[in-house]
């Protein structure tokens, strides 16, 4: 997605069985001029964080808090940090759900794909 913007570069549709953090390496784009991915801790793993670094991009991931180990308050403060450039493309994907993109009621993928890839369009245009 570009910030300056809020035009969405790329999008991925799967079924629900697949975790969102397994299409990270797919949404990214090689014609993106910035080295910054931003993305909520759901996408934060080891594996995540080095085929990031192998690709030349610095992560810029929200930090996770574990049972019994809470975010530090620079982890916190990081996390807040990240969140104001977040909040910046959040509203393209809000115009998503007003029209009617947080339920599909299509039978089959390539359905699905072409309706959300008409909701993609539309915040384009």
């Amino acid at each position: 997605m570009d910030k300056r913007h809020k035009l969405i570069h790329q999008y991925m549709v799967t079924d629900a069985a697949v975790h969102d953090s397994q299409c990270l390496e797919a949404l990214l784009d090689p014609e993106n001029q910035g080295v910054q991915v931003f993305a909520d801790s759901a996408y934060r793993s080891t594996e995540a964080e080095q085929m990031l670094c192998q690709k030349g991009y610095r992560s810029r991931i929200h930090e996770k808090a574990q049972r019994n180990r809470p975010l530090t308050k620079a982890q916190e403060l990081a996390n807040t940090r990240r969140s104001h450039h977040r909040a910046r493309v959040e509203h393209a994907f809000g115009a998503m759900v007003q029209q009617g993109g947080k339920f599909l009621r299509t039978i089959g993928m390539a359905r699905a794909e072409v309706k959300i890839g008409m909701m993609v369009r539309h915040e384009v245009a």
